[in-house]
């Protein structure tokens, strides 16, 4: 067996960066950035205003200054604004030259076509100079996910399509003659498949495009079928038939089909029967079929993986670290990842670690990790945990 930080290395060292790609930018979100995008133009492009009021040479309190015209968001007053004069001017508005400050219109009254100020005026000065927000040149760097902020920085950019790296196409292929689809009537030896759907969940939120193939059953020539429909496929994901039992053929199908293993067996708990490797140009994973052992190395493994694929860092998913809030026996010679609950500050693992529970998979929003070895914990030690 190899441990968890050997099997990610070969992992990566199996994970091509996938090609680039130009979308328009509405479609962006969710993608990851391919390359730095560079601003044209400073942002706001003139000093604006910030506020509704009179743009104005100087405020004195109490001073009387003449209205000589308007300038709104949009629509510039172009001319300047000299001493004893003033210009209505409203939000976003582009300040006329001479003007030092808005006075705000809550600080003055008018009459007719002439302002008084105020014996306290705002001090202000309520103009934003111009390249406040971001100068010409200024980038958004890649490699990065782009969320809703991204896309309105990047449409403030004047940037209208963005190369962004192609979705990993995966191919998700439940393995077993005991598994039926949800909705269909199991026999009295069947379960209905369940691993298949959290991944291909998962692989939705990481930004992947996912593909449910049929169900493969328990012979070579029911595998094999199912997998050669995978030609199209950066990345292969069998859940199940991984292990060494007599109904165990994925290895052997693939194998049989080309299949370039880079390892198999992981020092982990859940997980221990996880397999990779190369098939045709496409990477395959080989999950184990225990429900909880899937997810979870959907987490440890698939999801560093797609995010690499997308050109993310090549390193484990992200760990936190917290206090337990109860004491917890010494872990034994594998790493163990145990569902956890993280509130208040601190994390508290469930009793039940059966990899066959997605009722406790379900209720838990981490995973708390146990180093191999790890002896007994107290309540109040800190123990890393990764977020669900």
């Amino acid at each position: 067996m190899i441990t968890v930080s050997e099997a990610l290395e070969a992992l990566f060292a199996l994970t091509p960066t996938l090609d680039p790609e130009e979308v328009p930018l509405l479609q962006a979100s969710g993608r990851v950035l391919a390359q730095d995008m560079a601003a044209g133009r400073d942002q706001p492009p003139f000093p604006a205003s910030a506020m509704d009021g009179y743009a104005v040479a100087e405020a004195v309190p109490g001073q009387t200054l003449d209205v000589i015209g308007e300038a709104a968001a949009g629509h510039r007053f172009d001319a300047p604004v000299g001493k004893g004069q003033a210009v209505r001017i409203f939000t976003g508005a582009p300040v006329p030259g001479g003007a030092t400050r808005i006075v705000i219109q809550e600080d003055v009254t008018r009459d007719g076509d002439r302002i008084t100020i105020g014996p306290s005026p705002d001090e202000g000065p309520y103009i934003r100079p111009a390249g406040n927000d971001f100068k010409a040149g200024a980038a958004v760097t890649a490699p990065r996910r782009l969320g809703p902020s991204d896309i309105a920085l990047l449409a403030s950019m004047n940037i209208a399509r963005v190369p962004v790296v192609r979705q990993p196409r995966v191919a998700i292929i439940a393995t077993g003659d005991e598994l039926v689809m949800p909705g269909e009537a199991p026999g009295p030896d069947q379960i209905v498949a369940s691993n298949t759907f959290g991944l291909y969940a998962l692989m939705k939120e990481l930004g992947a495009l996912p593909r449910m193939l049929p169900i493969a059953r328990d012979s070579l020539a029911s595998l094999q079928t199912v997998l050669s429909l995978t030609d199209d496929a950066d990345l292969v994901l069998t859940i199940g038939g991984a292990s060494v039992g007599d109904h165990d053929l994925v290895a052997q199908a693939a194998g049989e089909m080309g299949l370039e293993r880079a390892f198999y067996k992981v020092a982990m708990r859940p997980g221990k029967p996880l397999m990779s490797g190369r098939l045709g140009h496409a990477m395959m994973i080989g999950l184990p079929g225990n429900p909880v052992s899937a997810m979870v190395c959907g987490h440890v493994f698939v999801a560093p993986v797609i995010r690499a694929m997308q050109g993310l860092p090549r390193q484990p998913a992200p760990r936190l670290s917290a206090p337990l809030a109860h004491a917890l026996p010494a872990n034994g010679p594998r790493e163990h990842y145990m569902r956890a609950v993280i509130s208040d500050g601190t994390l508290r693992v469930f009793d039940r670690q059966d990899s066959a529970l997605l009722s406790v998979l379900g209720e838990a929003n981490a995973l708390a990790v146990r180093p191999v070895g790890d002896g007994p914990r107290a309540a109040g030690d800190w123990l890393d945990y990764i977020r669900l």
